[in-house]
């Protein structure tokens, strides 16, 4: 993806799948560490075919394992927490990673694995720069 690295680290060049900067809401669920069932609304910042970076409240643990629910369509999946992080914000960012990669979850399609905003297939749609416009004649 053509985005700034949000959290980088030694393993950033080792993505699977194109990361698309995506907000949807969705519901986590799970057991909290004092075996209580949990449920929390909240949104994707990323996503991937693979899973997403979050934000949520609920303190968990990496390895620990989760049900999202997609909101916008209902569609329910289990994943694991890959890693959490404090963020910019109060609220920590949890990567999670589905249990099985489902690049369908998001309801978007994803830029091949090799793709480069330098790719001709970035610039086939995009509007043309200002600087090659012909100006219009006034009258």
């Amino acid at each position: 993806m053509s985005t700034f690295h949000l959290r980088p680290n030694v393993y950033v060049n080792q993505r699977r799948s194109q990361r698309i900067l995506l907000t949807v809401p969705i519901v986590i669920s799970g057991i909290s560490s004092n075996n209580a069932v949990f449920s929390e609304r909240t949104s994707t910042l990323v996503v991937n075919a693979h899973g997403a970076l979050i934000q949520l409240r609920e303190h968990v643990a990496t390895g620990q394992k989760l049900r999202m629910r997609n909101s916008v369509t209902n569609e329910e999946i289990s994943c694991v927490v890959m890693d959490i992080t404090p963020g910019n914000t109060v609220i920590p960012e949890v990567g999670i990673e589905f249990s099985a990669p489902n690049p369908h979850f998001w309801r978007v399609s994803f830029p091949p694995a090799d793709w480069t905003p330098r790719s001709p297939e970035a610039h086939r749609n995009s509007p043309t720069p200002a600087s090659k416009v012909a100006p219009v004649a006034k009258k």
